[in-house]
């Protein structure tokens, strides 16, 4: 199977999406022969001048309704062309999750950018932050265009949106053309991983569980004081228990379970299904039927009864 790279470039109306795309099409280190389709999920006001293309090899297919992305007419169009990779600008009231459940076998996502106008993105975070997480969450890249160096732009406030949502994604502020600054702000964790053991705090519980498992092998080994509640009985057996918190990612809908593995000498069915408890545990990165793989499993050396946390739902 000839494997196709998409490059999708995610983002709101007017973020500057078809201005990047343009430029890069028309320089020949991003365009220098290859067959590209280039999907438009979305028209803005500026629109594509083919003839500055670098070369007269891409093929725009415009995709009208988000029930358009289906397998089928993705690879109808991909053998229309006869194309070698796919470019995709991509509609922000769409979910992601709907260009990557229809995204044929042989087409493998390259790299996925987020443009942003900064005039405008506070606004369309605090009015539509659920579309808003959708896109940050799995960018690679994130690009807050038309900023300004008028101090009236606090970075801090955009990087921590970004960082709410994605901990790996770079960030870079677009002020002009050739005036571009990348984001240097360090992002330490509120408990300190590099000691053999340490306490996460309940405000930081949600930190926690993503880094773990973005970076599971950094734990390994780590003795871990921390709260949560108990989910016990159903097919588990004596000495197994789910340790975990309720995790709200970006707004109430989204509220989610978030446990792992806990492994418990004493009888783990004794405890309250449900219950708050503060276990001391040692983390193992190994494999566990729960998982059907290796992954963190937290070796418990005390398991106590404990107030819940507060907040009792967990945030970034």
């Amino acid at each position: 199977m000839i494997e196709i790279p998409v490059y999708l470039f995610t983002g709101f109306l007017e973020s500057g999406k078809t201005s990047f795309i343009q430029d890069a099409l028309e320089g020949d280190d991003f365009n220098a022969g290859e067959r590209t389709l280039l999907l438009l999920c979305e028209e803005g006001i500026e629109e594509y001048d083919t003839e500055r293309f670098n070369r007269p090899n891409v093929f725009i297919e415009v995709i009208e309704r988000e029930s358009d992305l289906t397998p089928s007419h993705l690879e109808a169009l991909q053998k229309k062309h006869d194309v070698e990779r796919v470019i995709i600008e991509y509609n922000g009231m769409w979910s992601l999750d709907s260009i990557y459940a229809t995204m044929p076998e042989a087409w493998l996502a390259y790299q996925e950018t987020m443009f942003a106008d900064a005039t405008t993105f506070l606004s369309y975070n605090q009015n539509m932050r659920q579309l808003v997480f959708d896109k940050l969450k799995s960018a690679e890249l994130v690009v807050f265009n038309r900023c300004k160096r008028d101090g009236s732009m606090d970075k801090m406030e955009f990087h921590k949106i970004v960082r709410a949502a994605n901990r790996r994604s770079q960030i870079l502020y677009e002020y002009a053309k050739d005036d571009v600054e990348v984001d240097d702000i360090e992002d330490p964790l509120p408990f300190d991983v590099e000691a053999d053991s340490f306490t996460v705090g309940d405000d930081a519980f949600a930190e926690w569980y993503r880094d773990i498992n973005e970076e599971q092998n950094k734990y390994d080994g780590k003795i871990i004081t921390i709260k949560g509640r108990c989910v016990t009985g159903g097919e588990l057996p004596d000495d197994k228990f789910i340790f975990g918190r309720h995790v709200m990612t970006c707004c109430v809908e989204d509220i989610q379970f978030a446990g792992l593995a806990c492994k418990w000498e004493n009888t783990a069915s004794t405890l309250e299904h449900g219950g708050w408890v503060t276990i001391t545990a040692e983390i193992k990165i190994e494999y566990d039927e729960i998982y059907g793989e290796e992954g963190p499993v937290l070796h418990c050396m005390k398991v106590e009864k404990a107030e819940e946390a507060h907040p009792e739902v967990a945030q970034f």
